[in-house]
């Protein structure tokens, strides 16, 4: 059981980093350090953007509309931190 508990938590934290990847890369684009015309950055940014889509999806759905601001990643990124950190020690202890 332990396996898959440390299965989970390195699912959990290669999802955080493509979250925090994407939340600094869209800074970088609405600031205009990093140019969409580019076709790697497009790339990178299109790829991010359909991984975590379905992750988004169902909590902008939930949410009030903020037009101008986004809070799906914001939520969704709260949602992974308490599964990381809170719930998954907790199961983990649970078990041993």
């Amino acid at each position: 059981m332990f396996a898959i508990l440390q299965i989970v938590d390195l699912i959990l934290s290669v999802c955080f980093f493509i979250m925090i990847a994407h939340i600094i890369m869209s800074w970088l684009l609405n600031f205009n350090v990093l140019n969409y015309n580019q076709p790697m950055v497009r790339g990178i940014w299109d790829g991010l953007t359909k991984l975590l889509e379905p992750v988004y999806q169902p909590i902008r759905r939930i949410l009030p509309d903020t037009r101008p601001l986004d809070l799906a990643p914001l939520v969704a990124f709260v949602i992974l931190i308490a599964a990381r950190d809170i719930i998954l020690p907790s199961l983990a202890r649970s078990f041993y």
